[in-house]
């Protein structure tokens, strides 16, 4: 995660049900449902004017680090955060195991 984000906080909205990340006065977030222990990533979305910054990376971080603290576990069915927990097995941690696609993590 780059520098300039570690600090900023990602906010869990449960009215909106989203994940989010606000940096320069704009909003990154992610679409989430939650049952019980299980909380599935759905779609993440960052602003035009964020584009390039790694923003989106940072918030699915933040997400992952938000879900293993609260003991939850994840099934990402955001291609996003499916291909970055590809690009990082570490985070398969997370992942649960009744996750249809997790052998193929």
């Amino acid at each position: 995660m780059k520098e300039e984000f570690v600090n900023l906080g990602v906010n869990k909205n449960v009215d909106t049900k989203r994940f989010e990340l606000t940096v320069d006065g704009y909003t990154a977030f992610i679409d989430y449902a939650e049952e019980g222990q299980i909380i599935k990533l759905i779609h993440t979305e960052s602003p035009e004017e964020l584009a390039g910054r790694g923003v989106a990376t940072a918030l699915i971080e933040k997400s992952l680090m938000y879900i293993e603290e609260n003991n939850y576990q994840l099934f990402p069915l955001c291609p996003l955060v499916y291909a970055y927990i590809k690009r990082h097995p570490e985070w398969k941690r997370v992942v649960s195991t009744d996750f249809p696609a997790y052998d193929k993590l």
